[in-house]
């Protein structure tokens, strides 16, 4: 077995493609899911003014999700291209 030491691009990439990724869209899949879902609840709740509130606070949750990803992953973009030009 030759075991040979990785450079710091080589470990950022991995980092980045096997934990960061992952992670990253399966937080968007969770947004995007409660989004979803808040909608639904609105939709079916056309009478129930509680069920109605409670699907536009899964909605706005799910919205907020969605903006905080959206700005992980554009951050990560920035510091992944920003270790490339060094």
């Amino acid at each position: 077995m030759v075991a040979y030491a990785k450079t710091i691009d080589e470990v950022i990439a991995v980092i980045t493609n096997e934990v960061l990724q992952p992670i990253v869209q399966l937080l968007f899949a969770l947004a995007t899911i409660l989004f979803l879902w808040g909608v639904v609840e609105f939709l079916i709740s056309r009478d129930n003014e509680e069920e109605r509130d409670k699907g536009k606070r899964h909605m706005l949750w799910g919205a907020i999700g969605l903006v905080i990803m959206f700005s992980v992953n554009g951050i990560l973009w920035v510091l992944i291209h920003f270790a490339e030009n060094f």
